[in-house]
């Protein structure tokens, strides 16, 4: 019970107890889960499930398991996907379906600017029956609160062979929910700016380093960095730091130029929760070239 409460601090550090979005440190191999203008942008179709266990040890520990996949369409014109999302925080859990639509635009030298919204269902639910609460009459812990809300989200994003550039706001409407007398916010209103720059070091080696900002109001923004070194755009090993608070590992393979498999070891520091709770997240996807319009080669970026 301690930890649970030790958990609901730090996720509960702003005024408004809102919950913040899932965190993904593997956003750069799928950047479809927070920005939707990427949907159909590697100019082929890319499927992804990943998973996600952070603070392991941890009672009430976040969980979070994604699905996402996107096509580009009407000869690379357009791009379409969708996205389905279960995040689970104790015994909160928030179910989330989205489709993206994106139109993008050529701008010669190989660059290309993408609009893209999506829209969707987001679904809450608080269930009390797993707690143990020292007092079991206590109104606050009887029964649980659910509810669906409405979601819309919109993103741009700059890519060529040589840079990725990325604004978003995957969620614009806010998701406020009434409890008895109480109200609250369960997400707020979240902006990402990420980036991305190849190098080639040789024929063989790349180097690609990765920023991104993460900004809520009512919290501190968070700044995830990384150094990742690509071998023949197949396999790829990188470094990272989110806010120098947590530190971490991340690994990449693509099999058959059609599988891609990642892994992610984080390690917190006493700035966040210490070095006792690791975060470990696995991703499975795939690449596809479904019609003729359709790339096969290997891009940096998709």
């Amino acid at each position: 019970m301690k930890k649970l409460l030790l958990l609901v601090i730090i996720l509960s550090g702003s005024a408004a107890f809102a919950q913040q979005d899932p965190i993904y440190t593997q956003y750069i191999l799928n950047p479809i889960i927070i920005n939707p203008a990427y949907a159909g942008l590697g100019n082929n179709l890319n499927a992804m499930v990943s998973y996600r266990t952070q603070w392991v040890g941890l009672d009430g520990q976040p969980q979070t398991i994604n699905a996402s996949g996107n096509v580009s369409l009407v000869d690379n014109r357009v791009g379409t996907g969708i996205t389905l999302t279960r995040d689970q925080i104790g015994s909160t859990i928030t179910t989330e379906a989205n489709a993206a639509f994106s139109y993008k635009l050529p701008l010669g030298d190989d660059r290309i600017l993408s609009f893209g919204m999506q829209g969707g269902v987001l679904n809450f639910r608080n269930d009390y029956s797993g707690l143990n609460p020292y007092d079991k009459s206590d109104p606050a812990f009887t029964g649980g609160e659910r509810g669906s809300r409405i979601n819309l989200g919109a993103g741009v994003i700059l890519k060529s062979e040589r840079f990725l550039f990325g604004l978003s706001i995957p969620r614009l409407l806010p998701t406020t929910f009434k409890a008895g007398t109480s109200q609250f916010d369960l997400y707020t209103q979240h902006f990402y700016l990420f980036g991305a720059y190849v190098w080639y070091l040789n024929e063989r080696i790349r180097f690609k380093p990765t920023v991104l900002l993460r900004a809520v109001k009512g919290a501190p923004a968070s700044v995830d960095l990384a150094a990742n070194f690509n071998f023949s755009g197949l396999h790829t090993v990188g470094v990272f730091t989110r806010s120098f608070n947590t530190y971490g590992l991340l690994v990449q393979t693509l099999l058959a130029e059609k599988f891609r498999l990642g892994y992610v070891f984080e390690l917190p520091t006493g700035n966040s929760v210490g070095s006792n709770f690791t975060s470990h997240e696995i991703s499975l996807g795939i690449r596809m070239s479904v019609f003729d319009f359709h790339e096969r080669t290997l891009s940096n970026f998709n």
